[in-house]
C-alpha cells in the first residue's frame, strides 16, 4: 500500500512559521536555535517519527520597506535574526543515519558552479541524504541586499532555466565512479571520466571541470515551490518533489491537477510528487488543542504579520486600508502565494487585516486542531482528496509541537498502514521513491 511522505520545515531562526512562539514558556527554539544540540535533538526525534527529511525554508535579507518596519521584525524576532541552515546539516547529519535534509538556496547571488561545490560537499558528507530547494527568489529586499536588480516574475524563471543547465552538466561531467582509486598503479581519478562543461547561455556562463563527484544517491534531490503558472511549468520540469502552499483541500486537490498537467506538457512520464503545507496544533483533547490555537494567533503582532505578509507578496502594506479586499493587491513577487491567499476563506475573498494574520499564525497553510486521533484523520482526508504525495509538516512551539506529532500522530498513522514504520533505503532518494 502506497503511503504518506513527510517532510518537517524548519527556519534557522527563532521560530519556523508562527510569529512570537519563542515568547511561549515552553518554547526552547528562540532560546537555543545557536546551540547545536537543540537541532540535533529534532534530528533524533524525527528520524524517530520515520520522516523522509527536514526542508529548511530561507530567504537571505530582513524584508522590510522602511526603517519601522525593519524595527518591527526585529523587535518581534520574526525570522530574525536569520542564521544560514547549511551550517546546521553536518550537525543533524552526524546523530542520524537515515533523516533527509533539504536546503533552500538562491539562483539569485549564488553562481551555479558554487551551488553545485556547496550542495555536493554536503551531499558527500551525508552519504546521498541531501535535497537542493531551487528558489528564485522573489522578495526584492534579497536582490537589494546582493547588490542586484531584481527581474520581473517569468524573467526570474527564465535565467533559472540556464542556472539548472550548467549544474545538471556540472554534475553529469563527474560520476562516482570516476574515483578509481588505484593504489597499484598510482591513479586516483579516471580523468577520461570526467567530462568538462562549456555553457553559453541567455544569461549565463560556465566553463570548467567540475570539483566535486557524484554522491551516493547521484545528485542532490530538487524541490521546487512555484506556484504560478511559470512556476509550476518550471517545477514540473526540474523536480523530483514540488511543495504547494494551498490553503483547502479543495484548493490542493487543483494544484495537483495543475502540477500533473505541467508533468505532461513537460515530457515527464510519472506524476509530479506534490507535497502541501499543514500546521497540526495537537492537545490531549480538542479543548486543549483549541486553547492552544487560540493563545498562538492571539499572540501574533499585526504589524509584524503585515511586514512578513507584504514582503512574500511583493506590497508595502503599511499605508493600505487594512479591510480593503485582498483582491485589489497586485504582485510582481509571489503570485502562487497571493492567489493561494485569496482563497484562504472558503466562499469570500480576505481583507488584508485577515490574511496577514492569517499568515502570521499559519503561514498560509491548513491548520489542524485536535487530539492526535482526529488530527491522522484530517490528514488521511486531505491526502486521499487531494491526491498528493505527501506534506511539510510546520511547527508552532518547539520542540514540543514537533514531539507531539511524532509520539502522538506518527503511531497512528503506521497502525493504519498509511506510513512506514521503518526505513527501507538510506539515501534522501531512497525515502522519497520509496
Amino acid at each position: 500500500m502506497t503511503h504518506i511522505h513527510f517532510n518537517q520545515v524548519l527556519v534557522f531562526s527563532p521560530i519556523t512559521h508562527t510569529q512570537m512562539t519563542w515568547a511561549d514558556p515552553g518554547d526552547r527554539q528562540g532560546a537555543d536555535f545557536t546551540t547545536p544540540g537543540y537541532w540535533q535533538g529534532l534530528a533524533r526525534t524525527l528520524e524517530r517519527g520515520r520522516f523522509d527529511g527536514v526542508f529548511f525554508a530561507d530567504t537571505l535579507a530582513l524584508p522590510a520597506d522602511s526603517q519601522a518596519s525593519a524595527a518591527d521584525t526585529m523587535t518581534f524576532g520574526s525570522y530574525f535574526p536569520r542564521l544560514d541552515p547549511f551550517a546546521l546539516i553536518p550537525y543533524m547529519a552526524s546523530v542520524t543515519e537515515h533523516l533527509g535534509f533539504g536546503v533552500t538556496l538562491s539562483t539569485a547571488g549564488t553562481p551555479p558552479f558554487l551551488a553545485v561545490r556547496r550542495l555536493g560537499t554536503l551531499d558527500n558528507l551525508t552519504g546521498g541524504r541531501v535535497a537542493w530547494n531551487v528558489v528564485t527568489s522573489h522578495v526584492r529586499n534579497d536582490f537589494e541586499a546582493l547588490g542586484l536588480t531584481q527581474p520581473d516574475h517569468d524573467t526570474r524563471y527564465d535565467q533559472a532555466e540556464d542556472y539548472m543547465e550548467i549544474c545538471y552538466r556540472l554534475w553529469d561531467a563527474f560520476p562516482r565512479d570516476a574515483l578509481v582509486v588505484d593504489r597499484e598503479n598510482g591513479v586516483y581519478i579516471d580523468p577520461a571520466r570526467v567530462g568538462k562543461v562549456d555553457f553559453d547561455g541567455k544569461y549565463l556562463k560556465c566553463h570548467a571541470y567540475p570539483v566535486v563527484m557524484n554522491s551516493l544517491q547521484g545528485r542532490p534531490l530538487i524541490f521546487q515551490a512555484g506556484q504560478s503558472g511559470r512556476g509550476l511549468s518550471f517545477a514540473a520540469t526540474h523536480a523530483d518533489a514540488i511543495y504547494g502552499l494551498q490553503p483547502r483541500v479543495g484548493a490542493m486537490a487543483k494544484f495537483v491537477e495543475a502540477a500533473d498537467a505541467a508533468g505532461q506538457a513537460a515530457g515527464k512520464a510519472d506524476r509530479p510528487k506534490v507535497f502541501f503545507g499543514l500546521q497540526p496544533i495537537i492537545g490531549g483533547t480538542e479543548a486543549e488543542a483549541r486553547a492552544k490555537h487560540s493563545a498562538l494567533a492571539e499572540r501574533v503582532p499585526l504589524k509584524t504579520a503585515l511586514s512578513r505578509f507584504g514582503a512574500m507578496i511583493g506590497a508595502d502594506l503599511d499605508n493600505r486600508d487594512l479591510d480593503q479586499p485582498l483582491a485589489d493587491v497586485t504582485t510582481n513577487a509571489s503570485q502562487g502565494i497571493l492567489s493561494a491567499m485569496l482563497d484562504v476563506f472558503e466562499g469570500r475573498v480576505p481583507s488584508i487585516r485577515e490574511a496577514a494574520l492569517h499568515w502570521g499564525t499559519s503561514y498560509g497553510m491548513p491548520q489542524l486542531v485536535g487530539t492526535p486521533e482526529l488530527v491522522a484523520t484530517q490528514i488521511e482526508t486531505f491526502w486521499r482528496e487531494s491526491r498528493c504525495y505527501g506534506f511539510n509538516i510546520s511547527p508552532t512551539v518547539n520542540p514540543t509541537s514537533i514531539e507531539d506529532f511524532v509520539d502522538g500522530v506518527v503511531p497512528i498513522l503506521q497502525k493504519r498502514g498509511l506510513m512506514r514504520s521503518d526505513y527501507e533505503g538510506k539515501t534522501f532518494r531512497d525515502h522519497l521513491y520509496a
